[in-house]
């Protein structure tokens, strides 16, 4: 029987099917971004933990230069393909694939870097920060200080104001979508610049809580009715030549409840709240968004600024 937790993961996504961890060997972008800040970050001799291994690439790419490294992995799935694979590949028989829950597993060891790839846009859906978090507090308690390096090592989280096509063959829809990061798409129209709502530093305490509100300068008229989230992976910083290592997870696309006609040069205020490891749908639930000030309005009120101005 699973236990209430063990369900929600499932649900949430903790439990992602085989072939899509397959999928995500043959992402190029996410493949050569990690290969390069792990080969980076982990260094001769180094003590490794990866926390949801999945198909054991990661442990791999640490494996080069790492004397041992702990791929801890709950999907028994997982377990047997990170295993299988990993007995094909060099330095293989370094990487200890560990059946357990990243939740409550320790390493016998400390160690020196811990990775813990994030998925999902907006740090939603899976459990990577609040198992992090979790493992911070056990590591302390266990080891004491300092804390490994993380990988990765923050993230950065933008919203934008689109204009987005609904339209499937003449079948209107207003749908949840996703798109890869290097692909220009025709139904796309960005209104407004991003706007970065959350910088989290995991070697930092992190709040699982997220809430935002923030205002947008619309640059093309149009009708605002969805935002893009765009979340940008720090995987590791090069401090010698004050370069980072980073990766995008694909765009996320959520409707919004109530469209908003704008035009150039005016003012859209937004806000939405959700906690990390949350679903999309309650923060696309939490979404506000309005006009706070048309372009009229401004240019009426500078015109009145200057007249005074000039009476002064």
């Amino acid at each position: 029987m699973l236990n209430e937790r063990e369900i929600e993961s499932c649900y949430l996504g903790q439990f992602i099917p085989v072939h899509y961890h397959h999928n995500m060997l043959m992402d190029q972008n996410r493949m050569h971004s990690f290969k390069s800040a792990i080969f980076h970050a982990v260094k001769p001799g180094m003590k490794v933990l990866e926390l949801g291994g999945g198909t054991g690439v990661l442990s791999f790419f640490a494996a080069q230069a790492a004397d041992k490294v702990y791929c801890v992995e709950f999907n028994p799935d997982m377990v047997r393909e990170a295993r299988k694979f990993l007995a094909m590949n060099q330095n293989g028989h370094k990487v200890e694939v560990v059946h357990a829950d990243a939740f409550e597993y320790l390493p016998p060891e400390p160690v020196d870097v811990v990775i813990c790839e994030m998925i999902h846009v907006g740090m939603l859906r899976e459990k990577q920060v609040e198992m992090m978090e979790s493992f911070k507090r056990r590591y302390l308690a266990r080891f004491g200080g300092p804390l490994p390096v993380f990988l990765p090592e923050a993230v950065i989280m933008a919203a934008q104001p689109l204009q987005q096509e609904y339209d499937f063959e003449g079948f209107h829809a207003p749908i949840v979508q996703f798109q890869p990061t290097n692909v220009i798409y025709p139904g796309t129209l960005e209104l407004a610049q991003p706007g970065v709502y959350s910088i989290m530093d995991f070697s930092q305490p992190t709040d699982m809580n997220v809430a935002w509100e923030g205002r947008f300068l619309i640059e093309k008229a149009g009708r605002l009715n969805a935002l893009r989230f765009i979340t940008k992976n720090v995987l590791s910083i090069v401090e010698e030549v004050g370069a980072t290592i980073d990766w995008l997870n694909h765009y996320m696309m959520l409707p919004l409840a109530r469209p908003l006609d704008v035009r150039a040069g005016d003012v859209v205020q937004v806000s939405f709240a959700y906690r990390c490891g949350g679903s999309i749908p309650s923060l696309e639930a939490s979404i506000r968004a309005e006009v706070v000030a048309r372009f009229e309005e401004q240019v009426a009120q500078e015109g009145v600024c200057e007249q005074a101005a000039a009476f002064a």
